[in-house]
């Protein structure tokens, strides 16, 4: 049988927070959509400089740059949401170009060249976010979301 719940029992909130933008889909739409990121999360007590913040700070650049390259719609903003819940943070990126969707993780995708410029970026996601995945987005387009466990 569970004990009864009582209010001396420590609990950590349930409050979800939650910041969602739309950015142009330009590069400088990119570089705008990681420094708000970094500002938000500074706002939530993820300080700035922070393993934590810098991890989630390469995660909306890649995602958004990702967005940016290979997801744009002439004219159609690419959408970045930030959400709290407890010790997670999720970051979610979505554009409107359903037809061009990354590998799911964990599917083998080939070596980038050694020199090459282009062909790391899910590489970094995968690496740095403890989840990831591609999920369709009503009514067109994806969402690529990452998840970030945070420390106590």
């Amino acid at each position: 049988m569970t004990p009864p719940f009582t209010p001396t029992t420590p609990q950590e909130p349930v409050t979800v927070r939650v910041f969602s933008q739309r950015f142009s889909s330009t590069p400088r739409g990119a570089r705008l959509a990681r420094r708000l990121a970094l500002h938000q999360l500074d706002a939530w007590d993820v300080p700035h400089g922070s393993d934590a913040s810098d991890i989630a700070a390469l995660l909306v650049a890649e995602l958004s740059a990702n967005a940016v390259t290979h997801g744009r719609v002439p004219g159609r903003d690419f959408e970045v949401t930030l959400k709290l819940l407890r010790r997670t943070l999720r970051i979610e990126v979505s554009d409107t170009r359903g037809e061009r969707r990354p590998p799911a993780p964990g599917t083998p995708r080939p070596e980038p060249r050694p020199l090459a410029e282009t062909g790391r970026g899910l590489l970094l996601v995968e690496a740095l976010a403890d989840r990831w995945d591609v999920l369709d987005r009503v009514p067109v387009g994806k969402t690529v979301v990452a998840e970030l466990d945070l420390p106590r």
